[in-house]
């Protein structure tokens, strides 16, 4: 049986890696081999995710970074490839949730906030991180969208509308590069115990154990695993695709 690890000699580029699914996910790339570079706006939090990776024996690069200015993203990416010399998976995680409100009632700016970490940021990231995959031949990218990105959410428009437009947009990308041995892929979480999820029940989390049919909230690792798999020669064949990690909960 052979004990090679599945990203040996790789780089994995993470956004939102300070806590819940990013830092699950860098921890589950460099177990399995791959040079990580996390990147989060909040560096404290950023730096434990660094430990975490360096504790298992992972090779990590932490870089602060806010997805909502174009500038830092770039940045990042391009001192990334600068330590690494490429980037072999993209897992572009960061986002913000909004605060339960009526649509009529949200403000244009919390509107333009949402949209701009979720969806912009997104893109952005896709930018900068493809044209570095079809610099060196290929490459995957994996976004997180949502179960909100399937179905809608009552109060959540913002950011239901955010996730929605993210799956179009992972679909487009997936036919611009499928011939130039990109793939590009959606991750859809449903209720994980995160932070995220502790601010969006202000801390009555029972409230979304209660919309689980499985009755109990996701991991992070659980989301983590759906990742390294659509990353992985395992998930060669998908490109464009949805998969959703929710417990039932879009059902």
């Amino acid at each position: 049986m052979s004990n090679a690890k599945r990203f040996e000699g790789k780089t994995a580029f993470i956004t939102g890696a300070a806590s819940g699914i990013g830092r699950a996910t860098a921890v589950a790339f460099a177990v399995e081999g791959a040079r990580v570079v996390v990147t989060d706006r909040v560096e404290a939090a950023l730096r434990e995710t660094g430990e975490s990776v360096k504790e298992i024996g992972g090779e990590v690069l932490a870089i602060a970074c806010d997805v909502s200015k174009p500038e830092e993203i770039e940045a990042a990416v391009a001192r990334a490839v600068n330590t690494f010399g490429r980037i072999d998976c993209a897992f572009n995680n960061a986002g913000v949730e909004n605060k339960a409100t009526p649509l009529h009632e949200i403000e244009l700016e919390e509107w333009d906030r949402i949209l701009g970490i979720n969806l912009r940021g997104t893109f952005v990231c896709m930018k900068h991180e493809i044209a570095q995959m079809l610099r060196q031949g290929g490459g995957v990218v994996v976004n997180t969208s949502s179960g909100a990105g399937i179905r809608g959410v009552a109060g959540g428009a913002s950011y239901a509308a955010s996730k929605h437009a993210m799956i179009g947009m992972t679909k487009s990308a997936a036919l611009d590069y499928a011939k130039r041995n990109i793939r590009v892929n959606c991750v859809l979480p449903g209720n994980i115990a995160t932070p995220m999820m502790d601010r969006f029940t202000d801390g009555d989390i029972q409230k979304a154990i209660d919309l689980e049919p499985v009755g109990r909230l996701g991991k992070p690792e659980e989301i983590a695993e759906a990742v390294l798999w659509m990353c992985s020669d395992l998930g060669g064949f998908v490109t464009g695709a949805s998969v959703v990690v929710d417990g039932g909960w879009s059902l």
